[in-house]
């Protein structure tokens, strides 16, 4: 902050640390050799000085705060790490549009809207072609898990791989859902997130179920 008016080595102060950052302790020690140095015949006008205490007052508090927040947030953070890592070994559901076929068959879910009627999942190869359709009735509002057994209409038994997938209820598309086992967590800038096995990576705040 500028400090108009200050005078022998309070001016020769501020001129040798003009590229330094001048904190509220700084300020108060300018200011009272501004006022010791004053010319008597051109006293200080006390507004101003008024003005100038009330500005570093309110930057000062300012940066507290932020510094206040920042230790906050990594606070935050470092407790979701802690919950997250606890969920390693487990299954959770996410939400994706295709699925990794293994051994054991590919686990998922749609997500039921009140009333929805018929549910119907479809299995897609990557060219978009449906090769499985999965009928699930009329289930009840809300996460409707289906398994898939790896075999298309035909019955013959499909290569592993990635599968696209689709779902509709009543002719309306809804969302669907994929199973994995959490083979780790991290963090980046947009948060915790885990590593879902046959998925990848998927933000804690995205988990729809943990099995």
């Amino acid at each position: 902050m500028n400090v108009p008016g200050v005078g022998g080595s309070a001016g020769q102060a501020v001129s040798a640390g003009a590229q330094k950052t001048i904190s509220q302790s700084d300020f108060l020690q300018l200011l009272m050799q501004q006022m010791q140095n004053q010319d008597p015949t051109q006293p200080m006008d006390s507004s101003q000085m008024v003005t100038q205490l009330a500005q570093i007052s309110q930057v000062s508090a300012t940066q507290s705060l932020q510094t206040s927040f920042d230790t906050l947030s990594k606070a935050l953070q470092g407790n979701q790490m802690l919950q997250a890592s606890s969920m390693v070994g487990r299954n959770v559901t996410v939400p994706s549009a295709a699925g990794t076929l293994g051994t054991g068959g590919l686990d998922g879910a749609v997500n039921v809207p009140d009333g929805a009627g018929q549910v119907l999942v479809q299995v897609t190869d990557t060219a978009g072609n449906v090769v499985r359709s999965i009928n699930l009735g009329t289930p009840a509002t809300g996460l409707s898990a289906f398994h898939w057994d790896g075999t298309g209409d035909d019955g013959a038994a499909l290569p592993a791989g990635v599968y696209g997938l689709k779902a509709q209820a009543g002719g309306t598309a809804i969302a669907t859902y994929v199973n994995g086992k959490v083979n780790g967590v991290g963090m980046t800038s947009d948060g915790v997130y885990l590593d879902v096995a046959g998925f990848g990576g998927t933000l804690l705040s995205q988990v729809a179920q943990v099995n």
